[in-house]
């Protein structure tokens, strides 16, 4: 089996250009109280009373998901207005509402449009049908080009690379070679610029294992995975972190893989983790942690007075389970050890599974530039951990993983 074969992408009409605006990138699950991330939107779109639309598109119930969020927004300051153009909003002419002239003027007056969760491909489908801008989704760009705000959660937040997934929720199958353009993955909106890959849900769910394979077969070096009810603020290459968690930072500028081996590998992947408060800027690569971070000592595995609080090895028999990777991260970093390893495979196959013995190792490993910070100070054991090291290794599993011992 040959896994993902690079592609060679058609230019979008926005591909290159340099816009004035911020994107908003938020992994999912925002809750109505993280005053943080809600806050920050609305500062962003010019500050209280900003003009923001609310686009529902992607939601189950449009309607009462744009009704949710406009009232979070205006309860943080904004002025903010459900723009219907939705597939799922009942006895709406979906055609009409999206040509007309008064709402695709209304959006472009704005000074922020907000995305809402659900499935993506009804945002791409709706606004971008068959790779195409319409006028709404041109009144979009309107805003953005114009230094306003695109901001998305879940879904909203899929969309904003140029490519994106667009129903991939088995990140097994991914590794293993599971990849159909406008199944699995599909043209994105584009806002966050043509270089930068995003994916959201992302350490709750386990998608490093998706995200990895989708980079290399899309030609993608730089991805970022954002955490629920967390956003990555993006402005030209400047990215902060703000809300409740973090966001992963995968660079495969140096990865190569074997095209030997009949199954998706890697070596030579560098992941960061960046905590809330911490900025980075993805032109230079400087990595500025949060202010109570750097109010303590940096972590330096190659420093003289180097002195790792975590004293046990650990093996991770998922990683690809909640947290799990920077949980491995961390280790690496706070303990002596020059690896940490874990496996990512499926114990109990699954109806057309593509390879039901197949898993893979992943090798986290020190090198150069590994540092990092831990700080308790807002209530939690939160760590900053750069540059870490990684390979993965398809294996075969076996089935079953394991069978009772018998009684003698």
């Amino acid at each position: 089996m040959r896994f993902l074969k690079p592609l060679l992408l058609l230019p979008l009409c926005w591909l290159g250009a340099v816009h004035a605006g911020t994107a908003i990138v938020i992994g999912g699950a925002l809750k109505s109280d993280n005053d943080a991330v809600w806050e920050r939107i609305v500062e962003e779109a010019g500050g209280p009373g900003a003009r923001i639309a609310v686009f529902a598109t992607a939601a189950a119930n449009p309607e009462r998901s744009a009704g949710l969020i406009v009232a979070t927004l205006n309860r943080h300051g904004a002025n903010a207005e459900a723009i219907p153009v939705a597939p799922r909003l009942k006895d709406v002419d979906l055609q009409a509402k999206l040509n007309d002239p008064a709402l695709i003027a209304k959006v472009a007056g704005s000074r922020a449009v907000f995305f809402s969760g659900g499935a993506q491909e009804y945002i791409v489908d709706t606004l971008q049908p068959g790779g195409q801008p319409t006028a709404m989704l041109k009144a979009i760009w309107q805003v953005f080009d114009g230094g306003g705000v695109v901001a998305g959660t879940s879904a909203g937040a899929a969309i904003m690379s140029r490519m994106m997934f667009r129903d991939a929720q088995d990140n097994l199958q991914i590794m293993k070679g599971q990849w159909r353009e406008r199944q699995e993955y599909d043209r994105g909106l584009g806002f966050v610029g043509p270089e930068l890959f995003v994916d959201q849900h992302f350490l709750k769910r386990g998608r490093i294992g998706r995200m990895l394979p989708a980079m290399r077969s899309l030609g993608f070096k730089m991805g970022l995975g954002v955490e629920e009810n967390t956003a990555a603020v993006v402005k030209g290459s400047q990215v902060e972190i703000v809300g409740a968690r973090g966001a992963l930072l995968v660079d495969l500028s140096e990865a190569t893989s074997d095209p030997k081996v009949p199954a998706f590998n890697l070596r030579g992947a560098v992941v960061s983790y960046l905590d809330r408060g911490d900025r980075h800027d993805l032109q230079t690569g400087v990595t500025t942690p949060a202010p109570h971070k750097l109010r303590e000592a940096k972590i330096d595995p190659t420093s003289s007075d180097y002195k790792p609080y975590l004293r046990h090895d650990q093996y991770f028999l998922d990683i690809l389970a909640d947290s799990a990777i920077v949980t491995a991260m961390a280790q690496l970093l706070d303990s002596p050890f020059p690896e940490v390893r874990g496996l990512a495979y499926r114990a109990k196959p699954r109806p057309g599974d593509l390879a039901p013995d197949l898993g893979f190792e992943f090798r986290l490993h020190k090198g150069p530039g590994l540092v990092g910070w831990f700080s308790g100070a807002l209530g939690g054991e939160d760590y900053t951990v750069l540059k870490v090291r990684l390979d993965v290794t398809p294996v075969r599993m076996a089935t079953p993983l394991f069978t009772p011992l018998p009684a003698h």
